[in-house]
């Protein structure tokens, strides 16, 4: 099978490593609008070969979206214009219900699986590729109903090649979930990063005290700005609802700590505790 991996980044790049060596590509194209992603991609052995868009939109079987989502919104109906009607087009976005609504009406809509892989790190680039980062984690599939059997079919083994478990859900409930465990929680670390450096000016200061806990609650905050910056705008709504929480639940532990309530802080962390039973070790 032919793939095209349009963005061979994080993403992409491990996406390709995996296709490959699980034996389920036999020849993998990359597309990258930025010219030293394409030459290290190809430098690393990531891909085959780098072509423009329609060249391997034209040669592929299956053609997958890993770019940033305000990029797919902008290109998955261009990939569906120029597809053959046996092709499969799945992306990879962090948010579903803007890019699925670009292709709605769409003629070839069928053809198209959108997908999400809860996986990655905050490094970015076709360098920051890694073996294995699908394994365990969760593969989502969005609004099935409206791809043909043989695109689901294929998406599926995709995502059972790399590893990954299976949620099915419709895209707005996508948005609304991941909001809460996977957009805010880049928001936070943002925030931290901020607040620490505009406290401590003197950064030697922060990598002198900083311990394993402020170093793996802020890590997130390294992740790129040119993917996150789109995440947040097209899941504005979502992200603000959970932010709305977050902040009530912030001046909640103020208020307490301010009124020197420590028993009142105690029974918040006690209740916080309870995610034990969900993310268990």
């Amino acid at each position: 099978m032919v793939t095209a991996v349009i963005g061979v980044g994080l993403i992409g790049g491990s996406l390709a490593i995996e296709l490959r060596t699980k034996g389920v590509s036999d020849h993998i194209i990359g597309v990258d609008s930025n010219g030293q992603h394409a030459v290290e991609a190809l430098a690393l052995g990531i891909v085959d070969d780098m072509m423009d868009l329609e060249s391997a939109v034209m040669k592929a079987d299956l053609v997958i979206l890993t770019t940033p989502v305000k990029a797919a919104v902008i290109l998955l109906p261009q990939i569906l214009d120029k597809i053959r009607p046996d092709t499969v087009v799945m992306d990879m976005g962090s948010t579903k219900d803007e890019i699925c609504k670009a292709v709605k009406h769409h003629p070839n809509r069928n053809q198209y699986v959108a997908s999400h892989p809860i996986a990655g790190t905050e490094n970015s680039g076709p360098k920051a590729a890694l073996k294995n980062l699908f394994s365990h984690k969760i593969g989502i599939l969005c609004d099935i109903s409206q791809s043909n059997d043989k695109a689901v079919a294929l998406a599926k083994s995709i995502y059972q090649a790399l590893d990954m478990n299976l949620v099915y859900m419709d895209s707005d409930s996508h948005d609304m979930h991941v909001a809460y465990v996977s957009h805010i929680s880049h928001i936070s670390s943002f925030v931290l990063a901020i607040t620490v450096l505009d406290i401590e000016k003197n950064t030697s200061t922060i990598f002198d005290l900083a311990g394993s806990g402020f170093a793996s609650t802020v890590r997130l905050a390294k992740s790129s700005p040119a993917m996150w910056g789109p995440i947040f705008e097209q899941n504005a709504k979502y992200i603000s609802q959970a932010l709305g929480s977050y902040i009530e639940k912030l001046s909640e532990f103020k208020a307490h700590i301010d009124n020197n309530n420590g028993q009142a802080v105690q029974q918040l962390m006690e209740k916080a505790n309870e995610i034990r039973k969900i993310l268990k070790d």
